[in-house]
């Protein structure tokens, strides 16, 4: 099948491509009950070396610049305690950690969580986490753009594929909650 978006000639509905998937992402597919249905969830092979934005939509589709989305994990603090979060904003945009997160998170301070920290809880590889499969219990904010978007291009957990999502599924994710402001 034909990707909706980009130069993918292979996209397989992702719950065929279960093992390709990290554990908590093939997870949380498998346990999809969202309106939008998990066949339309799409995985699309690709090369780990160009997982990073600009060099992936260099090499698969301008088209996909105004399509990708970004998940990044931000830790708030606050008197000592730390909460993590999953952002998700256009990748055309940044994420306004010091103003949209930490004002949602209720934090004193917030910023991006550390790399290895990233890793560690949310069983992704850096460079290719996204929304689908984050830890129970974790806010997802989500900049309204990205569930506006028809079709959004995020990474797979891993840094070789990527998944092609309706922005709408989006909204529907455990913990998603709309944030305006939150891509600046």
């Amino acid at each position: 099948m034909r990707a909706p978006i980009g130069t993918f000639d292979n996209a397989v509905p992702a719950p065929d491509r279960i093992d390709l998937l990290p554990d908590p992402v093939a997870d949380a597919v498998r346990a999809w009950k969202g309106e939008v249905p998990v066949e339309r969830f799409l995985f699309v092979d690709s090369d780990p070396a160009l997982a990073d934005t600009a060099n992936f939509v260099a090499h698969y589709g301008a088209d996909l610049e105004d399509a990708s989305a970004n998940c990044v994990v931000v830790a708030g603090k606050r008197a000592g305690e730390t909460t993590y979060a999953g952002c998700l904003v256009l990748s055309r945009t940044r994420v306004d950690v010091n103003g949209a997160v930490r004002r949602h998170l209720g934090a004193r301070k917030a910023s991006f969580a550390p790399m290895d920290a990233a890793v560690e809880r949310t069983g992704m590889e850096y460079g290719g986490i996204t929304p689908i499969g984050l830890p129970e219990g974790w806010p997802l904010l989500v900049d309204p753009a990205v569930v506006a978007t028809e079709w959004v291009l995020v990474g797979s957990g891993s840094r070789r594929g990527k998944l092609i999502v309706p922005g709408a599924a989006f909204a529907e994710l455990p913990g998603a909650v709309l944030v305006e402001g939150l891509g600046a």
